[in-house]
């Protein structure tokens, strides 16, 4: 499992948003951010598989970009945010764990497990 993963849930649905297109990205020297990893959510709204399995990022600030438009077109709905950027911390070498709570006008996060 990679260190960094992540599950989107569709509050409105009550089911895993598959197909949303995440990216990855670490904060460098000057507030510029440099794309680590991009993939997909599976059926279950995951990417289990977003780093390599042996890689562990430095300790520092990242960001995941969850694109949320394109799901939402997909299924003819309008909703009110393009896209999610939760930047986050990894104090550790241990593994974290993304979530986002999604609907068309809202959305929250949390650290997971």
């Amino acid at each position: 499992m990679s260190q960094i993963t992540t599950h989107i849930l569709d509050t409105t649905a009550g089911r895993p948003a598959q197909g949303v297109t995440i990216a990855l990205f670490a904060q460098q020297p000057g507030d510029v951010w440099q794309e680590l990893a991009r993939g997909r959510t599976n059926a279950d709204g995951r990417i289990p598989d977003l780093l390599p399995k042996e890689q562990h990022v430095p300790l520092g600030t990242y960001k995941m970009k969850f694109f949320t438009q394109e799901y939402f077109e997909r299924q003819s709905t309008a909703n009110f945010y393009p896209f999610v950027e939760i930047v986050f911390h990894v104090l550790a070498a241990e593994h974290y764990h993304i979530p986002l709570l999604l609907n068309p006008f809202g959305y929250s996060t949390y650290r997971g497990s």
